[in-house]
């Protein structure tokens, strides 16, 4: 069916969008592994996603969290492409519903956003470069969760998500 009065929808257009998620560090326990690679796997039959671990930093007990978070920062930054979209986990950030999230995804889509990149950031947060680089910020809670939850966490609720968005039966509201 058409969409009316020409205006587009989600289900118009193919899903030309990219979604990575970057984190710092590994991921240790393995029921968060398994539970990544679940979501990754879901994740492929609605877009392109990948996710990328980005190195620990060595020596971190040796500085401040100031340098840790500045090096980090630097190599957040070293991932990230000028045109990228870049949303940050934050404690701080826009507090959504699994609705709402679907619906600001659909204007990404819809937009022609090409990369959309979640950064999740290490025990002390981000660094000022990489505030000042990111585009939003998103909370998931007003709770606070291990970092490597927070991964599984952002992979099964993007992959809820489309299942909102193509309605189907995952969600139940």
């Amino acid at each position: 069916m058409p969409p009316q009065h020409g205006k587009r929808t989600f289900k118009d257009i193919g899903y030309k969008m990219n979604i990575t998620v970057l984190f710092t560090g590994k991921t240790s326990f393995k029921y968060l592994k398994e539970g990544l690679e679940i979501y990754e796997e879901r994740l492929k039959h609605y877009i392109s996603f990948r996710k990328i671990e980005l190195p620990d930093i060595r020596n971190s007990s040796s500085i401040s969290q100031e340098q840790v978070k500045e090096k980090e920062g630097d190599i957040i930054l070293e991932h990230i492409k000028p045109g990228d979209t870049v949303v940050l986990l934050d404690q701080r950030g826009k507090k959504l519903t699994s609705e709402g999230f679907a619906k600001e995804l659909e204007k990404k889509i819809l937009s022609g956003t090409k990369n959309l990149i979640f950064v999740i950031g290490g025990a002390y947060g981000f660094s000022e470069a990489v505030y000042q680089r990111a585009g939003s910020m998103l909370s998931l809670s007003d709770m606070t969760f291990s970092h490597q939850m927070v991964r599984l966490i952002l992979l099964e609720q993007i992959y809820r998500a489309f299942t909102i968005l193509k309605r189907e039966p995952y969600h139940h509201p």
